[in-house]
């Protein structure tokens, strides 16, 4: 396993984090749920694995996913003053903003927001307790909108929090249809931000490629979710999939799948010529972003989860490589468009 800086912040972060928001929903499984003591399983086999990236958010089943990481990693976390920068075991990073207290959630409909100081210190509270920990590493606005962003005293209150140790840094983790790019490019320039959590795969690479060069600039690094493109770069979906109805990815359309489908066939002779299928060169084409800090892939079981981790190697792509992919993606890979969208509006 491979470690990068995320950010300014100097946090050392496995290349290939742990998300845990499958383990505390069935929303990517249509409808089977992984046990607890299989997750506790997966958590702690990540760790084996030189996984300490572990990206949560107190909503992933109303804190279930907090309470779970707790568990597999009780005992084994240092305390804030004894956590160096350059000796991070074991990274909690979890994320806030919707009201699951006051509300229920029922599907995968949105919950009211608030993004506001007061309830920042309620939830955070709430997220140690869980977390049974006195400090998070990385405390993220999740899915914020444009006026939270532009909400001066909340980052203000953010920045206190860093002071008084009860987390290390804070960033913002954007939501297609919620606050995007928009969202993005002022927090980056205007927010002491760490990290800047986005959907990024090499068949959806906006506004991904937009943030890179402002996150370089501000010290700002990008945690990479759905970089397999709800399962088309894994293989596991194709244009015969049919989703469960609670299953997250029931909004991919067939024709967007089968677009992407033909995509793949094009780009399958590069990842040949580096000794890669193609689920290794997508995740290689993300890591090959310097920009990139952590990539979080979709994982459900323990084959994945050791496949993934594999692919955090240092033998990345070649510039000459992306420069074709990019090249590809900018034409849309010569393939007729078509009406669908790219990214779901029902983004975790």
């Amino acid at each position: 396993m491979k470690y990068r800086k995320l950010g300014k912040s100097g946090i050392k972060v496995s290349e290939i984090g742990f998300g845990t928001w499958t383990i505390a929903l069935d929303w990517w499984t249509s409808g089977r749920k992984i046990d607890d003591d299989q997750a506790i399983r997966m958590l702690k086999r990540s760790y084996d694995l030189g996984i300490n990236f572990y990206e949560m958010a107190d909503m992933y089943g109303n804190g279930k996913s907090e309470k779970l990481v707790a568990r597999a990693f009780r005992g084994m976390r240092k305390g804030r003053s004894g956590s160096g920068q350059d000796g991070d075991e074991i990274i909690y990073s979890t994320k806030w903003g919707y009201d699951m207290y006051a509300n229920v959630q029922v599907g995968h409909s949105e919950l009211p927001q608030k993004h506001d100081h007061e309830f920042l210190e309620y939830a955070l509270e709430q997220s140690l307790i869980r977390l049974d920990t006195d400090y998070v590493d990385v405390y993220s606005l999740h899915n914020p909108k444009m006026n939270a962003i532009k909400n001066d005293q909340l980052f203000r209150s953010l920045d206190v929090c860093i002071e008084n140790g009860k987390i290390r840094s804070h960033g913002v983790a954007l939501g297609p249809a919620i606050g995007w790019k928009d969202e993005g490019m002022f927090a980056m320039e205007n927010r002491n931000i760490t990290c800047l959590q986005t959907v990024y795969n090499i068949l959806e690479q906006d506004p991904g490629d937009a943030f890179f060069d402002i996150a370089k600039k501000n010290g700002v690094g990008i945690m990479v979710r759905v970089p397999d493109a709800s399962g088309v770069l894994t293989g596991k979906v194709n244009e015969r999939t049919v989703f469960g109805k609670n299953d997250h990815r029931s909004s991919r359309k067939r024709e967007w799948i089968v677009e992407a489908m033909q995509k793949v066939e094009k780009m399958k002779p590069i990842g040949l010529v580096n000794g890669w299928n193609i689920t290794q060169l997508a995740i290689k084409f993300i890591l090959s972003q310097k920009e990139v800090s952590v990539v979080l892939p979709t994982v459900i079981d323990m084959h994945e989860l050791e496949m993934f981790a594999e692919m955090s190697d240092g033998k990345y792509l070649h510039d000459k490589d992306i420069a074709e992919i990019k090249t590809l993606y900018d034409n849309n890979f010569n393939i007729t468009p078509s009406a669908s969208p790219s990214l779901s509006k029902r983004s975790h």
